[in-house]
């Protein structure tokens, strides 16, 4: 039976390290996700990374064993406003990352035929693309629901909007996604229907 978060807290506080360990492990891949494609580079991604842990550790006690996972993404989220306050930095999905590949490039799996890895790479780019040139906030949500899999209402929260203000947002991000991408999609199915 897998420990839950609450336990794993409590297990924390009584002087367990090995338990706030166990907690970075599992929502890892989520959280360095989500902040990889809201700011650039990996170097600062793990930075951020680090100050999130820094935080949970320095707070924990104020957690009300809600979704620890959108609770992470929050301060995640007060992390990179306090650094975009005070550096202003341009966020891009398209930069490259270890062994020179793109996010996008990174993520794929399962080796498909070249052709079709070449397909999948060049609408791979152009995902990226379209994200990027999303506003600011319609990105981020984009991310919080697609990278870390929050709900609209653990989104709404951490952005401090309505839940209908956080669901807008992320419609206008999928119809501007929809209209970058509308040419792209047709090339890819005649490809595979041909």
């Amino acid at each position: 039976m897998e420990v839950t978060d609450k336990e794993l807290l409590i297990r924390y506080r009584r002087g367990q390290v090995d338990a706030l360990e166990a907690l970075i492990e599992k929502y890892r891949r989520p959280l360095f996700g989500f902040i990889i494609n809201m700011i650039q580079g990996r170097d600062e991604a793990d930075e951020i990374f680090q100050e999130v842990w820094l935080r949970v550790i320095r707070k924990h006690v104020k957690y009300k064993h809600g979704n620890f996972c959108g609770w992470l993404v929050r301060i995640a989220h007060n992390v990179i406003i306090d650094r975009i306050r005070r550096r202003k930095p341009e966020l891009s999905l398209d930069e490259e990352h270890e062994e020179g590949l793109s996010l996008g490039q990174m993520m794929q799996s399962n080796e498909p035929e070249p052709a079709t890895r070449m397909a999948l790479q060049d609408l791979s780019v152009r995902i990226n693309e379209a994200v990027n040139v999303l506003p600011a906030e319609q990105k981020e949500v984009f991310l919080m629901r697609v990278q870390a899999e929050l709900s609209f209402s653990e989104i709404a929260r951490i952005q401090k909007v309505s839940i209908n203000t956080a669901l807008a947002r992320m419609q206008y991000a999928l119809g501007k996604m929809r209209t970058i991408l509308s040419k792209d999609y047709r090339e890819l199915n005649e490809k595979f229907d041909s």
